[in-house]
């Protein structure tokens, strides 16, 4: 009996922008479902995942500065083995359009993958720590290439209808080399909305729908509000997170009367000053972030 040879799997890294402000559960349990579901189709490998905030000089309102974002996403990223942090965009002096850093982290990866990193004098060794330790020590003994792919949720995806708000090669370079995981409330209808665009419904075999059975509606705008408040949010954060804030007074958060400090940020450096609330100016473009 003759054996049918199998297909090598796609090899991926799942990548997500947005402002983080707080970071909360929702934002990591969309990196959970998005590997299940390729996992599941049997084609696919998720090597990693990797989170990627935007800088300061994103226009937008209450937007805590980029070293508070970066240290509330190290607490809440210590316990995961597969998901890490690039400070790419933080670390630009001004901000940067999704295509462009879906593009300058894809070329940093292939230069990984081809072992080039190392001979590349431009390559800063604290720019790779998101990659993967078995692709950067080369131990895969795969030398196929791995592809970034954008995780998103619908409100994304919907937004790329906004006049004015995506130019048209950025959504084709986006969705086209690229590809989309959307992760869609029960009840939406994304296949719609990718039917009545040219460009979505061109590339539909490079998106990829996923249904998030377990609706989480956890929303940074309003855990940002009930902090203001005085209004409990634990549950919402990791406990490390919810205590980075109130040590901090992020988004001008006030204890709660019976909030107890019961755990520590796993980085424990001390900043003397060093971090501060900003409220960037400049206008946003074709950039829609999630919260």
């Amino acid at each position: 009996m003759e054996l049918t040879k199998q297909e090598p799997k796609h090899r991926v890294i799942l990548m997500s922008c947005g402002s983080y402000n707080p970071p909360t559960h929702m934002h990591f349990r969309m990196f959970e479902r998005a590997r299940d579901h390729l996992h599941s189709l049997g084609t696919h490998v998720v090597l990693g995942g990797v989170i990627s905030p935007v800088n300061d000089a994103y226009a937008k309102s209450e937007l805590a500065a980029g070293e508070h974002r970066e240290e509330m996403l190290k607490c809440a990223l210590h316990d995961s083995d597969w998901i890490r942090l690039s400070k790419w965009e933080l670390r630009q002096k001004a901000w940067t359009r999704t295509r462009q850093s879906l593009q300058h982290h894809q070329t940093l990866l292939d230069e990984v993958v081809q072992g080039q990193a190392a001979a590349n004098s431009n390559v800063d060794e604290e720019d790779l720590t998101w990659i993967p330790d078995v692709l950067r020590n080369g131990d895969t003994g795969d030398p196929s290439p791995v592809r970034i792919k954008l995780l998103c949720g619908g409100d994304l995806l919907e937004s790329f209808a906004t006049p004015g708000l995506w130019a048209e090669e950025d959504i084709e370079e986006i969705v086209g080399r690229y590809g989309l995981i959307v992760i869609t409330r029960v009840g939406s209808n994304p296949y719609k909305f990718i039917y009545d665009s040219d460009i979505l419904a061109k590339h539909l075999h490079n998106i990829h729908i996923v249904t998030e059975w377990i609706p989480n509606e956890v929303s940074s705008t309003r855990i940002r509000r009930a902090l203001k408040r005085g209004e409990s949010v634990k549950y919402l954060l990791h406990d490390s997170v919810l205590e980075y804030i109130y040590t901090y007074k992020i988004y001008n958060s006030k204890n709660p009367d019976h909030y107890q400090h019961t755990a520590k940020c796993c980085d424990a450096r001390e900043f003397e000053g060093g971090l501060r609330e900003t409220r960037p100016g400049g206008r946003l473009q074709d950039r829609p972030k999630g919260d």
